[in-house]
């Protein structure tokens, strides 16, 4: 272990400040997550659901870089270790506002009706006010869109937030209800002033230890000194197994405010987008250049998830059915790893080796990926699941098609929740190539990539059922693009 006591950059020890109090983390073991911190200093309106991210009772808003300046973010509370917000700022439900002096999301909420039971009411609050603070949010000028409404309020706010009794019209229409923060509004003033920078932590209880290091150099050391190590950055896979299997790590290292693996640029060779930008971040910035990857975000779990969620976490965890994995190997990108010995740049094709396994050494990180250029024009991602939002796939496929004079000059496909790793389907692909983009081509590339994979029964999907959807995207993608160029 690397010590036995709780130190930060503060001489305070690590502090995180909830409402505009400052609160000492003190002792906080590193698997306590924020929500049990929370309600541990009797806050209780945000709520355990389900523990794993995908109820939205828990969310909270925390401060984060924006430019010159800072936005409210909604995240889970119930999947991040505590002691991973030292340093920072965050607002809980109790903050927004009070009875007597609601705030302008609670007043909406109440006068429309959203609320029943409550227990999702606090939850649903934050994230709904974190997108009534977005700084582009423009009401009057949004698009006809059934999931934006006139106010510029998108849906996709509350993707994350589950509500069991009252019924999602009444919620809808209080958001749809909302104005602008007013001049006065302190929330919104609090935006024109940088948000808080990572701040250099290490708590200790003697058996679990986390540490936050402020540079890569540092964090690779760490890696290299001890091997009992989990890397999280925003722990929305971690934080499950922590609440629902009781693992424990014993040293947890957060990356996900390393500079340098904050970074997002573009070379006449690739695009490459660092690994601990969120897929927020990613989206916001990338503003539609990677169409499959456009594609990929609005099915991703949900917004509260995206605010929080990396690339490299996705990646790292070498999970079968992790959503980025598919759209990636499509994208035929390549992951920058780094070492002691420095980066070496790996095909993702290659980089899982079996269930849950990977050709990451134990004192490397993904530093971030790289996806080349030129881009296929032809894209598409398919996520076959029980739920439009909020779910894990069954089934997920991306295609990424080059195509001139109707020919398929080059074709990559991403499988995912196919087989014990995300696969590229080399033989649907080689079925394709050269031939024309016509529905006697799909139909023999859609016999070939459904006899692709081990796809097993669970409780998400039959093999069998896995196999017919592998079949059917590639009749779809063919029926939607060519009638998408006949339209043009």
């Amino acid at each position: 272990m690397m010590g036995d006591v709780s130190t930060s950059t503060s001489a305070r020890g690590p502090q995180v400040t909830v409402n505009g109090t400052s609160r000492s983390l003190g002792q906080t073991p590193s698997y306590l997550s924020l929500l049990d911190f929370l309600r541990g200093q009797g806050l209780t309106g945000a709520k355990e659901g389900c523990a794993e991210g995908e109820c939205g009772a828990c969310s909270v808003l925390v401060a984060r870089p924006d430019g010159d300046g800072s936005a409210w973010v909604a995240l889970n509370a119930c999947l991040p270790p505590a002691v991973a917000y030292a340093g920072q700022e965050i607002v809980t439900a109790e903050g927004l506002g009070a009875p007597g002096d609601l705030h302008p999301v609670q007043e909406e909420m109440a006068q429309r009706g959203g609320s029943q039971c409550g227990y999702c009411t606090p939850g649903f609050v934050c994230s709904m006010a974190a997108e009534y603070y977005r700084a582009d949010r423009a009401p009057g000028t949004a698009t006809p869109d059934p999931e934006r409404g006139p106010n510029g309020f998108d849906l996709q706010a509350l993707s994350g937030n589950l509500c069991r009794c009252t019924g999602y019209r009444p919620i809808r229409d209080a958001a749809y209800a909302l104005g602008s923060p007013g001049e006065d509004d302190p929330l919104a003033q609090r935006r024109t002033a940088p948000a808080p920078g990572a701040e250099a932590t290490r708590v200790s209880d003697g058996a679990h230890e986390f540490v936050r290091p402020t540079t890569l150099s540092e964090a690779v050391a760490l890696l290299a000194d001890d091997r009992e190590t989990r890397l999280v950055a925003g722990a929305t896979d971690w934080g499950v197994a922590a609440n629902l299997l009781m693992a424990r790590s014993p040293v947890l290292i957060a990356v996900d405010r390393l500079p340098e693996l904050r970074e997002l640029h573009e070379t006449g060779e690739h695009i490459e987008i660092g690994a601990a930008l969120t897929l927020s971040e990613i989206e916001q910035q990338l503003a539609g250049r990677i169409t499959l990857l456009d594609q990929l975000f609005g099915q991703f779990a949900s917004r509260l998830i995206r605010n929080a969620a990396t690339l490299g976490g996705n990646l790292g965890t070498g999970s079968p059915i992790g959503d980025a994995a598919p759209a990636l190997l499509a994208l035929d990108a390549r992951l920058v790893l780094t070492g002691p010995g420095g980066d070496r740049v790996v095909p993702i094709a290659d980089y899982f080796t079996g269930y849950r396994q990977t050709i990451r050494h134990p004192d490397e990180l993904i530093r971030s990926v790289r996806i080349p250029v030129p881009l296929a024009a032809t894209t598409a991602f398919h996520k076959i699941a029980k739920r439009r939002f909020d779910d894990i796939s069954g089934v997920a496929v991306a295609f990424a098609l080059d195509l001139q004079d109707g020919v398929v000059r080059r074709a990559r496909i991403g499988l995912g929740g196919v087989a014990a790793t995300p696969l590229r389907a080399y033989d649907a692909e080689a079925a394709l190539q050269g031939r024309p983009w016509t529905l006697d081509t799909a139909q023999e590339a859609a016999r070939v990539l459904g006899a692709t994979g081990t796809p097993l029964d669970d409780h998400r999907a039959s093999a069998r059922y896995r196999t017919a959807m592998l079949r059917t995207a590639v009749l779809k993608f063919q029926a939607q693009t060519t009638s998408e160029e006949v339209d043009a």
